[in-house]
């Protein structure tokens, strides 16, 4: 072998090393820009889902209230009805006609 064909080899290891190295260090800062990128997308599910949570927590509340207000507003009906059922019987009493709707 001559000194040519062992520098030439020499030189084709080296290169092939460096390339190695080069590739590799490529392949782990590619590994970290994907993980930073995933971790600032799993961030921003999580406060969306959050919101998401904090809506849906509202929206009970909100039913919630509602459901009282029916249950007010039902109460207050059945008071007008029996009023008005009363006051029915006091017309009918004031003008001599006799109760034929019998309600109890």
């Amino acid at each position: 072998m001559s000194a040519i064909s062992i520098v030439g080899i020499v030189i084709s290891v080296l290169s092939l090393i460096v390339a190695a190295i080069v590739g590799f260090s490529n392949l782990r800062r590619s590994n970290n820009t994907d993980t930073s990128r995933q971790a600032a997308e799993m961030t921003t599910v999580i406060v969306k889902l959050e919101a998401l949570n904090n809506s849906i927590s509202e929206v009970k509340s909100d039913v919630r209230n509602l459901g009282t207000v029916y249950q007010e507003v039902r109460e207050k009906l059945i008071i007008v009805e029996q009023s008005a059922k009363s006051a029915h019987r006091r017309l009918d009493g004031i003008e001599g006609k006799p109760n034929t709707e019998r309600r109890s």
